[in-house]
């Protein structure tokens, strides 16, 4: 991904198949330095290769002069990963199973302004446009004024151009894993404090997926006295609220369940507790990227067996505001827990298919149940346009909506009432 500088945001692919998408394959990421001040001084030499299953030697490469946290715990399991593969037969399965997606850093300018480490801030947490990238996405809840960045474009387009089913990104500040919403509105449950998503379970089971198998997020002792969080979990808005930030972006427009993780109190801990902070996100890591394997995941094809794109994909019950498409392939993958659900698929202009699905938990097998659906009405000749979701606040819209209905509700109650004194 080149940045408008002629600046690179690097990303490495592990996987059986590295180089493109496997249909069935669910493809997963892990993002990192979002926030450039988030780090510490640690002199590193990174290999720039766009795609990575065993060890490479060094391409091409830059001196960095400092290190954040999350960055070097993606480094760490990178460098775990391939080395790890055709040996652990765990991680082998799970390297043939799924397409891994790492980028270590996401905003390297700020990285690099940052020459003066501190705990808690530095000016590095910007872009070098002055710009916070976890305020810059297209948000659900409200318009964004901000000038949407470099950075923040090549991510929306990576996501674009991907299946991602699964996703998170790695900051500093605290330890707890937070989970979307992180705006709301009325609409979500905001007057309470919460924002919860139509897939609220599935959220909260991937929030304690990680900080349970953490060396201590889970006990939920915040970094300072005033702060606790239960399990090690929040949700965002409940925690504090956020507009523009990329956990939205990727449920609402990109399909995709990404949750944050604070990995460290100290945004810039001594170089000499690196090797701890691996260690103690290290079970955390892979346990999280299994998580992509739940649910169901199948095909949508048309008489000739010929896949259809665009078709509508969703669980009865959790509508998204942005409805859920099928890929290019004709692929689906819905993250859910093990159940019963009934899965509805639509072809506009077509009957809808519904089936109903009892999904096991599949995160062992590293395959989540397959369900296809097949129109029988539909030829190749015959195919759901490509359309997209408009980048606007679809929620405040349906806020708009629901007190739009309000008033002819009270209306019709009056008319009633009158009809009735009348005669």
């Amino acid at each position: 991904m080149c940045l408008r500088y002629g600046r690179d945001l690097w990303v490495l692919v592990l996987g059986k198949f590295p180089t493109h998408h496997k249909i069935g394959i669910p493809e997963f990421k892990y993002v990192a330095n979002m926030h450039g001040d988030e780090g510490l001084r640690r002199p590193y030499i990174m290999v720039k290769s766009p795609t990575i299953l065993h060890p490479r030697p060094l391409l091409s490469g830059e001196l960095c002069l400092l290190q954040t946290v999350g960055r070097e715990i993606l480094l760490h399991l990178i460098d775990f990963l391939v080395n790890s593969y055709g040996r652990d037969p765990v991680i082998t399965r799970l390297l043939n199973n799924t397409r891994i997606h790492i980028m270590p850093t996401m905003n390297p300018d700020g990285f690099e302004a940052t020459k003066v480490p501190d705990c808690y801030y530095t000016r590095g947490r910007y872009n070098r446009n002055g710009e916070d990238l976890n305020r810059n996405f297209p948000d659900a809840f409200e318009n964004n004024s901000a000038s949407i960045q470099p950075e923040t474009q090549a991510v929306m387009d990576w996501i674009k151009n991907e299946t991602f089913v699964l996703s998170a990104n790695l900051h500093g500040g605290a330890l707890v894993a937070s989970y979307t919403f992180d705006n709301g509105n009325p609409v979500t449950g905001s007057l309470k404090g919460y924002s919860r998503s139509p897939d609220d379970d599935v959220f909260i089971h991937l929030a304690k997926t990680y900080s349970s198998n953490h060396a201590s997020m889970y006990k939920g002792t915040g970094c300072d006295n005033r702060q606790t969080f239960p399990d090690g979990i929040t949700n965002g808005y409940s925690w504090y609220q956020l507009e523009g930030g990329m956990q939205d972006y990727n449920y609402v427009w990109g399909q995709c369940f990404e949750i944050t993780l604070e990995l460290s109190c100290c945004k810039y801990p001594p170089a000499d507790q690196l090797e701890k902070f691996w260690r103690d996100n290290q079970v955390a890591l892979i346990e999280y990227i299994k998580q992509v394997h739940l649910g169901v995941k199948g095909q949508v094809t048309d008489k000739n067996g010929n896949p259809i794109p665009n078709a509508i994909v969703e669980a009865k019950g959790r509508p998204h505001v942005c409805p859920y498409r099928t890929n290019e392939q004709g692929e689906y993958f819905l993250l859910l827990l093990p159940g019963t659900y009934v899965i509805n698929a639509t072809v506009p202009g077509f009957k809808s298919m519904l089936k109903t699905v009892e999904i096991p938990d599949n995160t062992g097998n590293f395959s989540a149940l397959k369900q296809d659906f097949s129109f029988p009405e539909v030829s190749d000749q015959i195919r759901s346009r490509v359309t997209s979701c408009p980048k606007t606040p679809l929620y405040q819209e349906l806020t708009w909506a629901s007190a739009a209905v309000k008033p002819t509700i009270h209306i019709l109650v009056l008319m009633t009432v009158m009809l009735v004194i009348f005669k």
